[in-house]
């Protein structure tokens, strides 16, 4: 009896039953037609087709079966057979038995006319039976109704379909496998409407399969592992389901997706047994994910297997290392200093500089490199070394490292802030930062956000005038500056131990700035040029300590080559004052005597001589002592107390008397110096100005904050943490990232850090033209502080409780114009008798908290026969005989700071 055929609504119309193998050895596939005489007569859009397929290809795929050929026939196109036969499951169930009874296949009209066997017949009677209770029950393609669905087999935007679809997985059904990166996938974004099309498995590339080149076809060989790769995707997930996350189009404008078994991720399991790389342009799109296959990609390399097989690796672990930041050369290389005191240079891991030759990127190059400069200079870092960059283009070998500081990669702050790129790493090279991924993401948000070097508009250019390029300017510009305090400055070049360029922001101003009051010795300006003793360890100071920071300075005058002369703070310190500690300079003695600085700047000289530091190495101090008792020189009066005559002879003039009566406002706890107001129109002035200011800020109309941030130099409105009440203020400096703000109480001298928001603007009505600052700076006449912080903190303390918030009486002495016009007073209270024994100057002396200067200005040389430094003397006298205050283990301070004025 003949056997009847079956028909398949669906294009699955064979099924592919695997043979057992491993990787390295791939069989070919035994493909088995169900048994009967029948073609296949349905179309792909035919209705069910997609249903029939599915209930198959979950009943089958990945399962085991047996399977039984009943006979062949040989194919007319080129005379293989075909094999026909029955499918077994492993519950004893048989294909296609159950398929038809399900309703989803049905048998042809032609089945069962010729001759078939008894056997044959038995089978078809079976079938026709699943086939009418299929249709009386109405299952499958007798419903009767629907089984209709679209397919497309292109996608008309891409990028729009990953807008619309990112984020939400789709139900996919891998149909072909054509690489171990790229899949041919049923999409099923919607029950009725599916997209058959190519996808690229994101974050891998795998070797290619043997393929034919459509340009001229021949045919390309398979690369290496390229077919293993290929069989490996293809026995997980041919025909398999699948959840497909599209994240982005390919510069083809394939979709790129990651594919995920029920297992998980398709591209872990292909990177873990070598075979396929990560992709580094896939980053992006993946995010976080990406780490996951990195991992996995470093697990096929460790363990060696598919195409890390033999791999050795040239990289040495990574070692972390505590550095200082000395010098920043661009925006991707430092230099730092070692623990062992050498000097090295660190290109950032994995970042480029704006590009020179980019016409869009070049002009960003000074924002980044200052943005870096602002960042890392002087500051302890923690250096990663990833590799080294070989040498080319005249470039030498260098290392490549990432650094971070607090926990911060500073490479990913340069790149998100649009001032670096990443660079495109070839797929070998392992010399790369560790956070690679992380660098890729951070360019990508900044090129969206149109950061730095991605924005459409240019940088403002600052250009930088040359105020030391002559004498003229020098000049004028330094006239301007006299009148400024610690002005907010950059180191941008050392040229010597005392000389340096100095940038200044805020008045766009560059110039030559020298140190006063002392000689620094010469270093070497070129290779045949001779150094003079200790000037090259003098330079080398100077740039370890100032390069490229953040300084202040103060301009007192200039020299005849247009530099500017005077103070230079770094870390709020006297630079000055530390080359001497180092004795790596000398105090020019005349210039130091006329200083307010000269106190600390020789007794940081003694310190370097005593412990016999840099060029004293070989100081001999009875040398010295010899010398300056032969060099007796007489001072000549310059104020009136003692004058010489032409014959000779010395008489006494009476001393012009300048009595003033004073408020103290302010003790400064370093200096010591003070802050006073002059009592009389100012100070009233002042009272009137306070109310009508306190009034003013009552008024809720007048509570708008600043409308910008506040500049260095600015004079603001500033409300006084201790007492909630506003006061006129000066802003000294500012931090940025904390928006805050240094700021000098202008009225009163005292100084504070505020937040931007308790500062406002300070309306005409109150500001300086209205009414100059009230507080001036005075310093206590004729006497010198020691220089242990111990003391200074006691003479601190004794003029806080004692003269601070006092009116006195001021006996001014000398008015210093050069600086600020500070005044050297003698201080008295105001109902006392005007007797230098009873002055605050005479207690400090008496108290033991200061000394009779011995090294005098020429204005104070006037006095030293008169009864002003007598008195004080005599005060002197007795708090060194009961070991007052600094004198209680004999000498001043403990450190014969009076021995070395002698």
């Amino acid at each position: 009896m003949a056997m009847r055929s079956v028909m398949l609504p669906a294009l699955l119309e064979s099924y592919a039953v695997a043979s057992k193998s491993n990787i390295s050895d791939i069989l070919p596939d035994i493909t088995l037609r169900l048994q009967g005489e029948y073609e296949l007569i349905a179309e792909f859009n035919q209705p069910f087709a997609f249903e029939s397929r599915e209930y198959l290809r979950k009943l089958l795929v990945g399962r085991v079966v047996q399977f039984q050929v009943l006979y062949n026939i040989p194919l007319v196109s080129n005379g293989q057979l075909r094999d026909y036969g029955i499918v077994i499951l492993q519950n004893g169930k048989t294909l296609p038995q159950i398929s038809v009874g399900e309703g989803w296949l049905k048998l042809r009209d032609e089945a069962g006319r010729s001759s078939d066997s008894d056997t044959a017949k038995e089978i078809l009677e079976k079938l026709q039976n699943a086939e009418a209770q299929a249709k009386a029950e109405s299952r499958g393609i007798w419903a009767g109704k629907g089984g209709r669905l679209e397919t497309k087999y292109e996608i008309s935007d891409p990028k729009v379909f990953v807008e619309e679809w990112k984020g939400k997985p789709i139900d996919g059904i891998v149909e072909r496998v054509l690489t171990g990166d790229r899949l041919i996938v049923r999409l099923m974004p919607q029950p009725d409407s599916h997209i058959q099309t190519l996808i690229l498995v994101a974050g891998v590339r795998a070797p290619s399969t043997k393929r034919t080149n459509p340009s001229d076809g021949t045919e390309v060989d398979a690369e290496p592992l390229g077919e293993d790769a290929q069989f490996f995707v293809e026995s997980r997930l041919i025909q398999r389901g699948v959840k497909v996350d599209v994240l982005g189009v390919s510069p083809q404008g394939q979709l790129v997706a990651t594919v995920k078994h029920p297992n998980g991720s398709i591209a872990e399991f292909v990177l873990k047994e070598g075979l396929a790389r990560c992709v580094d342009h896939h980053s992006t799109m993946l995010g976080a994910e990406m780490l996951k296959l990195r991992d996995a990609e470093k697990h096929a390399r460790s363990t060696k297997v598919g195409l890390f097989q033999g791999l050795v690796s040239s990289k040495t672990a990574a070692s972390d290392s505590e550095v200082t930041v000395t010098r920043v050369q661009t925006a991707d290389t430092i230099y730092v200093k070692m623990r062992n005191g050498s000097e090295k240079r660190i290109n950032l891991s994995s970042i480029r500089q704006p590009k020179p030759s980019d016409p869009k990127q070049a002009p960003f190059q000074a924002e980044a490199k200052e943005f870096l400069r602002k960042k890392l200079i002087g500051k302890h870092v923690k250096m990663t070394v990833d590799g080294k960059k070989a040498a080319s283009e005249g470039y030498e070998e260098r290392e490549v490292a990432t650094i971070t500081l607090n926990n911060k990669n500073v490479a990913i702050q340069l790149v998100e802030s649009g001032y670096a790129s990443v660079i495109r790493h070839r797929r070998d090279d392992d010399d790369r930062s560790p956070q690679y991924d992380d660098l890729l993401a951070a360019e990508q948000t900044a090129q969206t956000e149109k950061k730095g070097m991605w924005s459409e508009k240019a940088p403002e250019t600052k250009t930088y005038v040359d105020y030391s390029e002559s004498l003229q300017k020098a000049k004028v510009q330094a006239s301007v500056m006299q009148r400024q305090k610690k002005i907010p400055a950059v180191v941008d070049f050392v040229k010597g131990g005392s000389r340096f360029t100095v940038l200044i922001p805020r008045e766009n101003a560059k110039l030559t700035f020298v140190l006063s009051c002392i000689r620094a010795p010469r270093s070497a300006r070129n290779a045949t040029d001779a150094s003079e003793p200790f000037g090259q360890e003098a330079h080398d100071f100077a740039t370890r300590k100032c390069m490229q920071r953040d300084v202040e300075i103060d301009v007192e005058s200039t020299d005849k080559v247009g530099g500017f002369i005077g103070t230079l703070y770094v870390n709020r310190e006297n630079f000055a004052k530390l080359l001497l500690e180092e004795g790596l300079a000398t105090v020019h003695v005349y210039s130091a005597e006329q200083s307010p600085h000269g106190a600390e700047l020789f007794a940081a000289e003694k310190k370097a001589k005593d412990a016999r530091k840099g060029m004293w190495h070989d100081y001999d101090p009875s040398t010295e002592a010899a010398e300056m008792e032969e060099d007796t020189v007489s001072t000549p009066a310059t104020n009136g107390a003692i004058s010489s005559t032409t014959n000779g002879t010395s008489a006494v003039s009476a001393r012009k008397l300048d009595y003033r009566e004073v408020v103290i406002t302010h003790v400064d706890s370093t200096t010591l110096r003070l802050k006073v107001q002059l009592i009389g129109t100012g100070t009233g002035a002042l009272e009137d100005l306070m109310a009508k200011f306190s009034t003013f800020h009552l008024s809720s109309a007048n509570k708008a904050p600043l409308p910008s941030p506040p500049r260095a130099g600015d004079y603001v409105a500033a409300k006084f943490s201790e007492d909630g009440s506003w006061y006129r203020a000066r802003v000294r400096r500012n931090n940025r990232e904390a928006k805050t703000s240094e700021l000098v109480y202008v009225d009163y001298g005292n100084e504070e850090t505020l937040p931007w928001s308790e500062l406002r603007t300070l309306g005409s009505q109150f500001d300086i033209k209205t009414l100059k600052p009230q507080a001036q700076d005075a310093v206590l006449a004729y006497v010198q502080w020691g220089t242990a912080k111990e003391y200074v903190a006691d003479a601190y303390t004794y003029l806080n409780e004692n003269v601070n918030g006092r009116e006195m009486v001021a006996s001014v002495e000398y008015t210093d114009v050069k600086d600020g016009n500070v005044l050297y007073v003698v201080l008295f209270p105001k109902d006392l008798k005007k007797d230098v024994t009873d002055s605050v100057n005479a207690d400090v002396v008496g108290e033991g908290l200061a000394v009779v200067k011995r090294s005098l200005k020429g204005w104070e040389q006037g006095a030293e026969g008169g009864e002003i430094l007598k008195g004080l003397k005599e005060r002197e006298g007795s708090a060194r005989g009961e070991r007052l205050g600094g004198w209680e283990y004999g000498d001043f301070g403990g450190d014969e700071v009076v021995d070395k004025l002698r």
